[in-house]
């Protein structure tokens, strides 16, 4: 018989993860956050409790769904019934957090200034034929230009020339 208690004591853990997996999943774990203690551990326990009953009334029988079976699921029903109106009650008439509710996010997108540049690199494929290489160079030369004909550092516009990556002069 210790093994059965040790399998029943098991059986019960077992019971009110999955009692309380099944609630948060089924009522919404935000309402369960907001219910009292008191409330889960009657119903949550009470449940577990009346698997772990159930199941020795079945074991305990010749026959394993006999009258005291069906009375100890009749009352983890009810009990599962419970934990459904309660979630309900408290889904109606819950406190919400209120500092959710006054809290947004804005953003913003600023335009660059008019007289910025900006520097896209020009990324070059070279695939030689005879050794089957393939090198991939990047010259940052190719600019989109949305103002006035110099770059940041004072240069004038087009320091390097798109020939300089092919062997140009630049």
């Amino acid at each position: 018989m210790p093994i059965l208690r040790l399998a029943y004591a098991t059986q019960f853990l077992l019971a009110l993860i999955a009692v309380f997996v099944l609630w948060s999943e089924v009522g919404g774990q935000g309402h369960l956050d907001i219910m009292p203690w008191y409330l889960k551990l009657v119903l949550g326990g009470g449940a577990a409790f009346a698997t772990v009953k159930a199941t020795a009334a079945a074991v305990s029988n010749e026959r394993s769904w006999n009258g005291q079976t069906l009375r100890w699921i009749g009352v983890l029903l009810l009990l599962l019934l419970g934990c459904g109106l309660v979630t309900y009650y408290y889904h109606l008439y819950g406190e919400e957090d209120e500092e959710d509710e006054d809290q947004s996010v804005t953003s913003s997108l600023a335009l660059p200034d008019s007289s910025a540049e900006f520097y896209l690199p020009r990324v070059t494929l070279i695939l030689n034929a005879r050794t089957g290489l393939t090198c991939i160079r990047s010259i940052c030369d190719s600019r989109f230009r949305l103002g006035a004909g110099r770059t940041p550092a004072g240069r004038p516009y087009g320091g390097r020339t798109a020939d300089a990556g092919r062997g140009g002069a630049g």
